[in-house]
């Protein structure tokens, strides 16, 4: 049913049914009914008719308000990632591979392909550069939210950290899609895409697994491998920048987080739990 006709039903309903009440009580009940009685019976008649089809009609109207509160709510949001997805490539992205551009005629004028410094930090770029265009990607691509589903987009990075990487990921993913808020699964997913980073760039390990499942009182999620790990200087360190983002993206969300070491394991846990 369309906006402008559940208009016209609300406003022509009571007209209606105060009209064929009068003329049934005039034609028909005139008999049965006094004037007086028939009087009295009218607004309740008129009251009782608009209880029973204009709530109906009124709940519609809401719905279709709020729906095209919602469509413009997408349109505004739609058209501030584009903006910054445009920005991002035009400004950003566009210096980082100009720098790559200059750092490979550096390295070719100064000898320094072997040079191992100098190939981290031509990796490290490259990193950048990678995030940054997946960044653009992602701003402009918004998955359609009645056939989206968050908990596939872990499954699916999985997989493509299996295909890119040389790395066994175990999986064991047992949150509902509707147990974190749309923040808390932006945050989550950044946080262990964070882990996973730090594991393949330092643990010397090629297995990891991502345990998450829900508690009591919230939920809990783990990273764990069996690589080198970390001393209780690192974990303590500021140095490690990556480490230092999930800290604060932890901190920000009010989750508790903790990394430990226990039996050749190294474990990140992230855990909310709800008071």
């Amino acid at each position: 049913m369309k906006y402008k006709q559940i208009k016209w039903l609300i406003l022509t309903i009571p007209t209606i049914t105060i009209a064929l009440w009068e003329y049934i009580r005039h034609e028909f009940l005139l008999s049965y009914i006094s004037m007086d009685m028939g009087n009295v019976l009218s607004p309740i008649l008129v009251f009782i008719v608009t209880l029973v089809f204009l709530r109906h009609l009124f709940s519609i109207l809401e719905k279709i308000q709020e729906e095209l509160r919602r469509e413009k709510t997408k349109k505004a949001a739609l058209i501030e990632r584009e903006k910054l997805a445009r920005e991002l490539h035009d400004g950003i992205a566009q210096s980082l591979f100009l720098l790559s551009v200059k750092m490979n005629k550096f390295s070719r004028n100064n000898n320094l392909e072997y040079d191992p410094d100098f190939q981290k930090i031509k990796q490290t770029l490259q990193h950048v550069h990678e995030d940054t265009r997946q960044a653009i990607t992602n701003l402009r691509y918004i998955p359609n939210e009645e056939t989206f589903s968050w908990t596939e987009t872990i499954y699916q990075y999985v997989t493509e950290l299996k295909n890119q990487h040389v790395i066994d990921v175990q999986l064991e993913w047992e949150i509902k899609e509707n147990t974190l808020s749309s923040k808390e699964k932006v945050e989550l997913f950044a946080c262990i895409k964070e882990a996973i980073v730090n594991v393949i760039k330092h643990a010397k390990t090629n297995k990891v697994w991502i345990h998450a499942k829900e508690i009591n009182n919230g939920w809990v999620c783990q990273i764990k491998d069996q690589g080198i790990g970390f001393t209780n200087k690192t974990i303590q360190s500021k140095k490690g920048y990556g480490l230092q983002i999930i800290k604060d993206r932890a901190r920000d969300m009010e989750w508790k987080f903790s990394m430990k070491r226990i039996d050749n394991q190294t474990i990140i846990e992230f855990k909310k739990e709800n008071l």
